[in-house]
């Protein structure tokens, strides 16, 4: 069998290996954030980390899928090691930067709901763009008899 062949096999059980490890443990772990992101809305929670977890694998497998191509022929073991440390590390990378645009995200969505619910103990309607009150400009006259 062509070593290069072997290669991409090896790369893809490597790749997809990853992707379904990284995806899974993405998903148990993050169930809890999103909850406390989504302040307690668990069918919510469900729904949203369902649809990053479809999200991760359709981004990741298609990269892995496009990325494959060897630029020559793997001639021997050590061109093999070399094609497949520099495709598996770049996948690692790819999982590491998704990860974390996903938690920047999701933290940004938390902080906007914490900030929400700061206003709404306070007896303030939610909203993002609600400060401090403003000083009164000018008094107005009681109506007659009041």
């Amino acid at each position: 069998m062509d070593r290069t062949v072997v290669t991409y096999a090896i790369y893809l059980a490597i790749s997809i290996g990853l992707t379904v490890w990284v995806a899974r443990t993405l998903s148990r772990n993050g169930q809890i954030f999103l909850k406390d992101v989504l302040q307690g809305r668990e069918d919510l929670a469900e729904a949203v980390n369902h649809l990053l977890v479809v999200g991760f694998y359709l981004v990741n497998l298609g990269f892995v899928a496009l990325y494959l191509k060897v630029g020559k022929a793997v001639e021997n073991a050590r061109g093999s090691f070399e094609a497949l440390s520099l495709k598996v590390g770049t996948v690692l990378l790819v999982l590491g930067v998704l990860h974390l645009l996903n938690v920047y995200v999701l933290s940004r969505i938390r902080r906007r709901g914490l900030e929400e619910d700061s206003y709404a103990d306070k007896g303030e309607p939610r909203g993002r763009n609600y400060g401090p009150p403003i000083r009164p400009q000018a008094m107005t006259n009681p109506a007659p008899g009041v």
